[in-house]
């Protein structure tokens, strides 16, 4: 089994390379395939898609991950379906008669970063100086429900914690804390229902 990710920017990808073979495994191939940011790919994603539907082998499967970012979630999520629908191929949403399906489309909410405040833990071991108390403090407790762009957040918390002065590295950054996550431990919604439909995607 092979999958394709269609990604908006170099820091998810870097996140994906740890947290893929975690999810479902090594035994599974995946190569990213990433755009330039969110509107980049929304443009190119018709015919991205329309071009996999001639070819695609029955082995493969294809991953579409965006930011929420201010956008409603179940809007870009249905704009992500249609998309899916118009090129020919089967969505999560609108699986076959036998519940298969070959496009898993999927939201972080609201940004990447969230995910990575649901595991305070990998945060923690990637940067020790972030107290290990953060999940508790207000604005934090729902990692999803963190108001306002959670990349800024998140460089406000290393920053306090004495890293990255300057500004965070998003990749750096991605790849750093990606490489502690826990899956089974992680309190964002959205990351558990990404990490769902991946394991249904191969079902």
């Amino acid at each position: 089994m092979h999958i394709e990710f269609l990604l908006e920017e170099e820091s998810c990808a870097a996140a994906m390379s740890e947290l893929v073979p975690r999810i479902i495994g090594k035994q599974v191939s995946f190569r990213h395939h990433v755009f330039q940011g969110k509107p980049d790919l929304l443009k190119q994603l018709p015919s991205r898609l329309r071009g996999y539907s001639r070819w695609l082998p029955a082995d493969y499967r294809i991953v579409v991950l965006l930011d929420c970012d201010n956008d409603r979630c179940q809007d870009l999520k249905a704009q992500l379906d249609d998309i899916s629908a118009g090129a020919g191929l089967i969505s999560r949403r609108r699986p076959d008669q036998r519940g298969r399906f070959h496009v898993l489309n999927r939201i972080a909410i609201e940004e990447l970063e969230s995910w990575f405040f649901g595991d305070v833990g990998a945060l923690t071991q990637a940067y020790p100086g972030v107290p290990p108390t953060l999940a508790r403090r207000r604005g934090y407790r729902d990692p999803d429900g963190i108001a306002g762009r959670t990349w800024e957040k998140l460089e406000r918390v290393l920053q306090d914690a004495g890293y990255y002065g300057g500004g965070i590295p998003k990749i750096e950054v991605a790849r750093n804390v990606a490489q502690y996550m826990d899956p089974e431990r992680n309190r964002s919604r959205s990351f558990r229902v990404f990490c769902d439909g991946l394991k249904q995607l191969l079902a």
